[in-house]
């Protein structure tokens, strides 16, 4: 029982940050892109720095100065203004399907930089993985789009953030890890501005609802994956992240009016059973999972 709801709750939270996508998307028609990250990072910034000082936590500690925070703000920065900038500029519906391909990154990572075994099966589903990114992206081919690239450099920074979590001293909170994760991106967003030559543009109304919808949604979904990560088991729950390419798909035909051609959705399957296979062939090996937290980001 406490699986399935566990799930329930992972879908809900996949439905959230795909709706949170589909805003910012949105907004970039009026918004560019910095401008966008900064505002995010503002406004999901002062909501968790709001629950830690109910909570009586503080908002920094020296702790946050070692290299595992440092290596994830990085991560967090870099994964987080690729995938937007990618989801800006590309089909929503093909920037979430390669964005599924983080999970596979992650365990190569931590096979290659911390030293956890990887057998040759889960080996042979990262490769296979990788290649329905290659069917997405298309490198060489017609349907090539080099904007495409900048989802493959967002799952990079994503995976990055991942790994470096995993070194997070216990210390540091969640909530302090997520106040963090959003306050990174607001001098990363105006540096992104000024690189560009992109001024500030006061948003409209529609552009201040969908912000602020992405913010609400994008806290209300990270507060459901925790509860799902805390309810059920890590290594039954977490397959259920799949879902949420579903919900971009749904939100790129209907909203965007997108067509995902026939390599796409291939590819984007590929990816997930690759994932879905890698995530299951570590619950055989790990018979006793451990529970933990999501550690957010705006992606998700």
């Amino acid at each position: 029982m406490d699986n399935l709801r566990g799930a329930m709750l992972m879908v809900l939270a996949m439905a959230g940050f795909a709706v949170e996508d589909m805003f910012v998307k949105l907004t970039s028609d009026a918004l560019p892109v910095g401008q966008i990250i900064a505002l995010l990072g503002a406004g999901g910034g002062a909501i968790f720095a709001v629950i830690l000082r109910i909570q009586g936590k503080r908002l920094f500690s020296a702790d946050m100065l070692t290299q595992p925070i440092l290596l994830r703000a990085v991560g967090e920065v870099l994964g987080t203004l690729c995938f937007v900038t990618a989801i800006v500029l590309t089909p929503l519906s093909s920037a979430s399907a390669i964005l599924q391909a983080t999970p596979l990154a992650v365990t190569l990572g931590a096979a290659l930089f911390l030293g956890e075994p990887v057998g040759w099966r889960r080996w042979s589903a990262i490769i296979v993985g990788f290649l329905g990114v290659l069917l997405i992206v298309r490198p060489g081919l017609e349907g090539f789009n080099a904007l495409s690239l900048f989802a493959v450099a967002g799952v990079i920074g994503l995976a990055l953030r991942d790994l470096a979590t995993r070194r997070v001293p216990k210390s540091i909170s969640s909530m302090q890890l997520s106040f963090l994760a959003f306050i990174v991106l607001v001098p990363a967003g105006l540096i992104l501005m000024l690189a560009a030559g992109t001024p500030a543009v006061m948003p409209g109304g529609a552009e201040v609802l969908y912000l602020a919808g992405a913010m609400v949604i994008g806290v209300l979904a990270y507060y459901a994956i925790v509860a799902a990560m805390r309810v059920g088991e890590v290594s039954f729950v977490t397959p259920f992240r799949y879902t949420r390419m579903l919900f971009a798909l749904v939100a790129g035909i209907v909203v965007f009016d997108e067509s995902p051609d026939r390599l796409t959705l291939v590819g984007a399957g590929i990816i997930i059973a690759s994932g879905v296979y890698t995530l299951l062939r570590e619950r055989k090996i790990t018979p006793r999972p451990r529970r933990g937290l999501s550690k957010p980001g705006l992606p998700g």
